[in-house]
């Protein structure tokens, strides 16, 4: 019987991290002895390389304006691990999570006396604990996050209403394969018969294996450059303001309230599945709901702001494609400021081409570091990173993030912009330390 908030966390946390084969046999099976939850619930369903904590977030926003209640799965947590399984933003009680937890153990004990191969992983058990929870505390809808891939990943078990994939970028290629193709196979693989495909910006390659999996599973894709499309309209403050065009839908100067270009792709994905969603269900489409949902949303951790005077933000760009777009912001919005950049990275990352991606920028200093890091991941040492760029002049390095954070207030005037990126779990880190969160359970997020 597990009694406290620690235990809960600690059961969950203490499972195998992956899967020993690439199958969703052993899920089915796990999912079968809770009595398939998952088979009672409305869903939505997101994949895609970066996006789709964003891309999620606008989601359920805009189907909160339209007044519907609003289940949310995501990973990693930013804060705590109960924000992982979110009713209306509001994430699961303590005691609930107690309560929820304790239906598991016996059927994870019976699978793992069953099964040569082990009973289910951490990111399945998070898995069932959202189905099981949803399913006893119906929603209108819950929106679906993977975990990593789509084709075995352990969400991928559900029949959605809709299947969204915002990008495709070359991350964690060691599991998912080392091409853009062999990738998109991979995050293709959430793609369900006759069911609605939206995809956000992608490359023609990518785009191309989405369309081949939709017409062998009877359905259409939908993309963002192809049958969608935005134009950014900028402005001299602080988000985002852009145009959408979508079949007979079309609206000026919508506003959201994160930065980038990326994040304008990401609500206007979201924005498509929402219309598609709403036409599925006889429901409607207003575009003041719209306007007030994109407005509406934020999103921890992505360019956020947690200081004004000075300037201090935090971004979770953790990969190449992520550093790629977080460069392109910082060129369109920070072009005349001096850019202080913490760079903290996990080891299996492609850190020297997020280095060299930084460095592009005339006007980016870097510090690299390290963090504590979550139990079962190694974090890049700061001479490994400073390794990548030996003779910059502009890198430098600090044995941890809090000396590097005086070290660059040291340094910056009152106009200069202070970011600290490279990793979710790093970002996590940053935020207890600014916010004063609880720290309870940071850096145990397990994937």
């Amino acid at each position: 019987m597990i009694t406290t908030y620690t235990e809960a966390l600690n059961f969950i946390h203490g499972r195998d991290q992956f899967k020993k084969a690439p199958t969703l046999d052993r899920m089915r099976h796990f999912m079968a002895l809770l009595g398939n939850p998952q088979d009672k619930l409305t869903m939505i369903h997101v994949a895609g390389t970066n996006g789709k904590g964003s891309t999620v977030a606008f989601l359920r926003d805009l189907l909160m304006a339209d007044g519907q209640t609003v289940g949310t799965f995501t990973s990693p947590f930013i804060t705590r691990f109960n924000e992982r399984i979110s009713t209306d933003g509001q994430p699961i009680g303590d005691d609930e999570l107690i309560q929820l937890v304790n239906r598991v153990p016996p059927v994870v004990a019976q699978l793992d006396a069953e099964l040569d191969t082990k009973g289910p992983t951490e990111f399945e058990i998070d898995t069932a604990l959202m189905f099981c929870y949803f399913a006893a505390h119906p929603v209108d809808v819950v929106v679906v996050e993977v975990g990593l891939g789509g084709l075995y990943d352990s969400t991928n078990i559900i029949t959605p209403a809709i299947s969204v994939i915002t990008t495709i970028g070359l991350d964690h290629m060691r599991i998912l394969g080392d091409t853009i193709p062999e990738i998109a196979h991979q995050k293709a693989g959430i793609i369900k018969a006759q069911v609605p495909v939206v995809c956000g910006r992608l490359s023609p390659d990518a785009l191309a294996v989405m369309d081949q999996t939709a017409q062998t599973k009877q359905t259409q894709v939908v993309a963002l450059g192809r049958d969608f499309d935005v134009t950014n309209q900028p402005e001299d403050q602080w988000g985002e303001r852009f145009t959408y065009q979508y079949q007979a839908f079309q609206y000026q100067r919508l506003q959201i309230d994160l930065l980038g270009q990326y994040q304008i792709d990401n609500a206007a994905t979201a924005l498509t599945a929402f219309i598609q969603f709403q036409q599925l269900q006889h429901g409607q489409v207003v575009a003041a709901t719209i306007r007030r949902g994109l407005a509406h949303t934020a999103w921890p951790g992505r360019f956020e702001r947690l200081t004004t005077q000075p300037l201090i933000a935090i971004d979770g760009a953790h990969n190449e494609p992520a550093m790629v777009e977080l460069a392109q912001l910082l060129h369109r919005h920070f072009a005349t400021n001096e850019v202080y950049i913490i760079l903290a990275v996990l080891a299996d990352k492609q850190y020297t081409k997020m280095v060299h991606t930084l460095l592009t920028l005339p006007n980016v200093h870097l510090i690299v570091t390290q963090f504590n890091g979550p139990a079962n991941r190694v974090v890049a040492t700061p001479s490994e990173l400073e390794d990548v760029v030996t003779t910059h002049d502009r890198i430098s390095m600090a044995k941890d993030w809090p000396t590097a954070l005086q070290q660059a207030l040291r340094q910056m005037s009152a106009e200069d912009l202070l970011l600290l990126t490279g990793s979710l779990y790093f970002i996590s880190e940053v935020r207890h330390y600014f916010k004063d969160d609880d720290p309870a359970d940071a850096n145990s997020k397990g994937r």
